[in-house]
C-alpha cells in the first residue's frame, strides 16, 4: 500500500470519527430534552396558563396578607385622597377665584359633585356586605357544594380565601376596599374607580394652568393669560432684533429703582433702604410648588392605573360576566371549539341589558340613581339568576 493510501485512509477514519463525536453530542443533547421533557411537559402550557403561574407568588401573597394590608390599604386611600382635596381647596381655589371668578361658580359645585360621589361610592364598598348564601336553609339552584365551607353553592358563588367564605356573584377580593367585590358591591367598586377617574381629568384639567405660570415658568408669569403663558412657555413672544438700535441711556434696576449710568460705569452700589426692603417676589414658595406636583404626579398616576382598570371591568360587565367567569368561559370557549361547538355565556342579555342589570336600572329607577349617590340595591338577589339560553329558547317556543 503507497504512502498516498495510507494518508487517505487515516483521513477518512478521522473525518468518521469526527462525524460519530458529532453524533453522539447531538444524541446526548437530544436524550436531555427528552429527560426535561418528561419533567416539565404540560400538554396544556401556554402563554395563559405561564401568566397564572407567573403571577402564583402576587396570588399568594394578596391571600396571606391581604387581611394585614387591606385596613393599611384603606387608610392609605383616604390618607392620599383628602391630601389633593386639601391641595385643591388650599391652591386651586384661591388661583381661580383671583383669576377666574365667573369660572370658579360652575366648577365650585361640579369638584364637589364628583368628591360627593367619590366618598360615596367609596364608604359603601368598604361597608356593604357583598353577600354571602344563607345558612340553614335550602337553596333552590345549588350547582356544586363548597369544598371549604362544605355548603351548597348558588349559581356564580365562589369562595374568598380572604374573607374565609363564599360570595355570591364574586368578581375578587379588592385589598383597597377590604371587601370583596360581590354582589352587593360591584357598582359601588365600577363607581367609586369611575368617578376618581372623572375627579383626577378635573385636576389634572383645572391645574395645568397652575403647574404651567408656578413650575414651568417658575412663577415668572404675572398676570398672563393662559393663551400668553403658553406662548410665553413656548416661545412665541415677540423676537427682540438685535439689529434695531436702542435708544436711550443705560440704566440699573435695583429692585425698586431705575438709575442712569454716566459713562464708564457698570453698576452702582445698592443703597442700604434697598438692601433692608427688597422688591417682592411674585415666586411661590417650595411646599407652594411641591403642592402642586404632587398634586399633579398623583392624580396622573391614579388617572392611568385606574383607566385601565375601568376598562377591563367594562368590558367584563358588557358581556355579561365577572373576573372570576372570564376565566371559566374562555377554558369552555376553548373546550367546546375543539368539538366544532360553540360556548354562550348564559348571563349575556346584549350589552344594555348587561348595563341595566349592573347598575341596577330597573324600569321604576332613572339615570339619576347613577349620577347621585343612592343605596338602592341590585337587581334580584344573587342567588337566583335568569339564564339568556333558557329564555330566548322559551321566547322562540312560544313564539
Amino acid at each position: 500500500m503507497s504512502m498516498t493510501q495510507k494518508s487517505l485512509k487515516q483521513t477518512s477514519l478521522k473525518q468518521f470519527n469526527s462525524y460519530r463525536d458529532i453524533g453522539k453530542r447531538v444524541w446526548k443533547v437530544e436524550l436531555f430534552s427528552i429527560h426535561m421533557k418528561s419533567l416539565f411537559y404540560n400538554e396544556f402550557l401556554d402563554i395563559y396558563y405561564a401568566g397564572e403561574v407567573f403571577m402564583e407568588p402576587m396570588v399568594y401573597i394578596v391571600d396571606h396578607f391581604a387581611k394585614v394590608l387591606g385596613p393599611i390599604l384603606v387608610v392609605g386611600v383616604v390618607v392620599l385622597t383628602g391630601s389633593v382635596v386639601a391641595i385643591v381647596y388650599i391652591i386651586g381655589f384661591p388661583f381661580y377665584w383671583t383669576h377666574h371668578r365667573y369660572l370658579t361658580y360652575f366648577l365650585l359645585p361640579l369638584g364637589h359633585w364628583l368628591l360627593m360621589n367619590v366618598i360615596f361610592n367609596f364608604v359603601m364598598g368598604v361597608i356593604t356586605d357583598p353577600g354571602t348564601p344563607p345558612k340553614g336553609s335550602l337553596i333552590t339552584e345549588a350547582v356544586s357544594v363548597c369544598k371549604k365551607c362544605i355548603m351548597p353553592k348558588a349559581p356564580r358563588t365562589h369562595h374568598c380565601s380572604v374573607c374565609n367564605r363564599c360570595v355570591l356573584k364574586m368578581d375578587h377580593h379588592c385589598p383597597w376596599l377590604n371587601n370583596c367585590v360581590g354582589h352587593y358591591t360591584h357598582r359601588y367598586f365600577f363607581m367609586f374607580m369611575f368617578y376618581m377617574i372623572c375627579g383626577s381629568i378635573f385636576i389634572m384639567a383645572g391645574g395645568f394652568e397652575i403647574a404651567l405660570k408656578e413650575i414651568w415658568l417658575g412663577g415668572e408669569a404675572g398676570e398672563m393669560t393662559l393663551g400668553e403663558a403658553l406662548s410665553y412657555a413656548f416661545g412665541r413672544t415677540e423676537e427682540f432684533h438685535e439689529d434695531e438700535p436702542l435708544e436711550g441711556y443705560p440704566v440699573h434696576v435695583n429692585g425698586t429703582h431705575i438709575i442712569p449710568l454716566l459713562d464708564g460705569e457698570t453698576g452702582i452700589p445698592v443703597p442700604l433702604h434697598d438692601e433692608n426692603n427688597p422688591a417682592p417676589s411674585k415666586k411661590k414658595g417650595y411646599w407652594y410648588r411641591f403642592g402642586i406636583m404632587y398634586c399633579g404626579l398623583l392624580t396622573t398616576g391614579v388617572f392611568m392605573a385606574l383607566v385601565s382598570l375601568v376598562c377591563w371591568h367594562g368590558r367584563l360587565i358588557s358581556r355579561g360576566e365577572t373576573s372570576i367567569e372570564a376565566h371559566i368561559n374562555k377554558k369552555e370557549t376553548e373546550r367546546l371549539l375543539k368539538i366544532h361547538q360553540v360556548y354562550r355565556n348564559p348571563y349575556n342579555f346584549g350589552i344594555i341589558e348587561n348595563w341595566k342589570t349592573f347598575l341596577g336600572l330597573s324600569p321604576n329607577r332613572s339615570i339619576l340613581r347613577i349620577l347621585f349617590p343612592s343605596p338602592h340595591q341590585p337587581i334580584g338577589n344573587g342567588l337566583t339568576w335568569e339564564n339568556s339560553i333558557i329564555s330566548e329558547a322559551s321566547h322562540e317556543k312560544a313564539a
